[in-house]
């Protein structure tokens, strides 16, 4: 992005990649359609790099880390963002604000350290020739990395128990381990949720019958 930043685009491109969130009457901040988290076929295989007894973890979906009373735009919702334009201050001002208030989005804390399994798109924070040793799990393709991350409660920091090979960004993936509330900031966005992964596996949906 170029040394002048177009703070009404980027405030823009937000907006439209949470417009689902805007339609939504329970307060849940669909930024993008999530990753369907279905639960394992019966009689399947475990993937490699499953974690062993999968049964013992309950399979979630993104619109579950958010409390359900939550609204992302509550703040916001007296502005006009389509009349902002770039190299406007108060376009940068609502973009600054709005990424405070996400970037502190509250949890489900009712899900505070369960063991659950879910789906996500891979975000590299620590890469080796041994895998990835942290990374981030977000939602929908392109977070963080093609489109500004969505709130800190959409956003997994994930620590494999041992670097996840052959992983590349944006891949799709089965998480699963203990899900705790732990705040993280790191350059590529913020999360309010951490998981110690026990196991990591490509993302595979069951067959269609």
């Amino acid at each position: 992005m170029p040394a002048t930043l177009h703070f009404a685009t980027v405030l823009a491109a937000t907006v439209l990649a949470a417009a689902p969130a805007l339609a939504r009457n329970d307060g849940v901040p669909l930024m993008k359609p999530s990753i369907t988290a279905s639960a394992p076929a019966k009689g399947a295989a475990p993937a490699k790099g499953a974690a062993p007894a999968a049964g013992a973890f309950r399979t979630i979906t993104w619109e579950s880390l958010v409390p359900p009373d939550w609204d992302p735009f509550k703040e916001f919702k007296g502005v006009d963002l389509g009349s902002l334009q770039d190299g406007d201050p108060k376009a940068a001002q609502i973009f600054k604000r709005m990424r405070e208030v996400w970037n502190q989005a509250p949890v489900n804390t009712a899900l505070v350290g369960q063991q659950v399994r879910i789906p996500g798109f891979v975000v590299p924070l620590e890469d080796s020739k041994e895998g990835i040793k942290e990374f981030l799990l977000v939602p929908y393709f392109g977070a963080c990395v093609h489109s500004p991350p969505p709130p800190a409660n959409q956003i997994i920091h994930v620590l494999p128990k041992s670097p996840a090979k052959g992983l590349r960004s944006m891949d799709a993936v089965w998480i699963t381990g203990t899900l705790n509330q732990a705040q993280t900031d790191s350059y590529m966005g913020a999360s309010s949720w951490r998981i110690e992964a026990v196991g990591v596996a490509p993302y595979e949906t069951p067959p269609q019958r």
